[in-house]
Parts: C-alpha cells; structure tokens; sequence
C-alpha cells in the first residue's frame, strides 16, 4: 500500500513537471526571485531587513492550470527570512526601516488637530495613545504608550485587531516593552515648534518621523511637502518596520 502511493504520488509529480505550464514556472523562477536583505545591527540598535520571495511551483501551477495557461502574474511566492533577522533580535532598538522601501513612518502625539488632518486627507500615520485616548473607530494606527496600563491597553489593540507589539521606548518603559518581547522604536527624527528648517532635510527613506506637541499644522504640511518632494511614500510604522516582502497576490 506504502509502495502503491509512494508510486501514485511519483507519476503525478512527473506529470506536473512535464506540463508546459510547470516548466515554464520553474524556468521564469531564477529571474523572478528575489534575494533578502540583512538587517543592520549596530551596537544595540537595529534597522530591519527585508524577506527574500522565492517561486512556490507547486502553489502557483495549481492555480495557473484552472486558467490553463501560463500568467506571470499568478506567480506564489513563499517567504525567505534574512540570515540576520529583526525576528531574532528583538532586543534591540530599531532606529529606522529599511530604505529599500523607499518610505518613511509618522508617529503623532495624540494632537487632535493633527489627527483631524491626516484623517481627512487619508494619510497614514501612527498614533501614540493610552486607554483612555484610544479611538475605537480611528482611521489611524494607534501604539500603546501607555505606561500606567500597559496590558489594559494592549487588549483594546487587540480586540481592535490592531498591532500591540510596538514600543516607542523611553528611560521608564524600556524594560517592560522587552520582557513583554515588543518591538523597541527610537524615532530617528523629532519635529517639534522651532527645527522644520533643520529637519526636513535629514528625511530620507526609512526615516521615523515623531511628531512633538509643540509642532504646528504649518511646520507638519512643509514636513509633508519635502517627504513627497523625495518620492518617499509614508506607511504605518507597523508597515515600514516589518521584514515582509509586500507583493501583489492576485
């Protein structure tokens, strides 16, 4: 019986090879792959890296036979997780994202004008909140900067289905975010009332962007003119930090 589907499962696999829709997918597979990139790891910081996608044949034919030809883009890739991965350092303080997204992340200080604004002209940021600033219908990523109710707050992120496992750390919550084995954030830039003139220049793509109380709507829209003056797309700080290679799944 052993035998019998060892030997089933052999012709079928020679069958699936030798169907021109197969050979094709492996032959595309050498050129369509894509290689991961390492994160950076200096002292005790860390920038994230970013998975390799590698061809799953077996996926992609599977959903290619339905249409019975070959389209490059039904292509499924599997995952690759760098040598040096955020995964496994997560002790470390994550500075930047990783600049080959060519992308920047803004965190808001719960400043309700602030938020207005990017809610109503659909631009993404994250909010630093507490339990009691949480927005349960917020258009806008929310991170728990709650120190006093930490657990309490990660559970409203959670029944929200919103990430919890990002701290912006400072000299009271470091310890805790660890042993609760969040990921460690230093912004790279902060904007406050008086340094848009310095600081707009030092945005490049990976940047973290945090947003003081001090700041004004006008210094945050010359902020967002030069983040689009450098072709940089701004994500979620959930976003911009993860090592998923985001592609297109049809």
């Amino acid at each position: 019986m052993l035998f019998s589907f060892y030997y089933t499962e052999r012709i079928a696999l020679f069958m699936r090879k030798s169907d021109p829709i197969y050979e094709t997918i492996e032959d595309v597979s050498s050129t369509t792959n894509v290689n991961y990139v390492n994160a950076i790891i200096k002292d005790n910081t860390i920038i994230p890296g970013v998975n390799g996608l590698e061809v799953n044949a077996e996926k992609s034919f599977q959903k290619m036979k339905s249409f019975g030809a070959f389209n490059k883009y039904y292509l499924i890739f599997d995952q690759i997780k760098p040598d040096i991965s955020l995964e496994d350092n997560k002790d470390k303080i994550i500075t930047e994202g990783n600049a080959s997204k060519k992308s920047v992340a803004i965190i808001l200080s719960n400043q309700k004008v602030l938020i207005d604004y990017f809610q109503k002209n659909q631009i993404q940021a994250s909010v630093l909140i507490t339990k009691e600033t949480l927005e349960k219908d917020s258009k806008l990523e929310q991170i728990n900067d709650d120190s006093k109710y930490m657990k309490e707050t990660d559970n409203l992120l959670d029944s929200l289905n919103q990430n919890k496992n990002i701290c912006i750390v400072n000299a009271y919550n470091q310890d805790t975010c660890q042993k609760e084995k969040k990921y460690l954030v230093k912004p790279s830039l902060n904007l406050n009332r008086s340094n848009i003139a310095s600081i707009k220049g030092k945005i490049q793509s990976g940047s973290i962007i945090l947003i003081e109380e001090t700041a004004t709507l006008e210094d945050v829209k010359i902020l967002l003119n030069q983040i689009n003056y450098k072709g940089l797309s701004i994500l979620t700080l959930s976003e911009l930090i993860m090592e998923n290679n985001e592609i297109e799944q049809r």
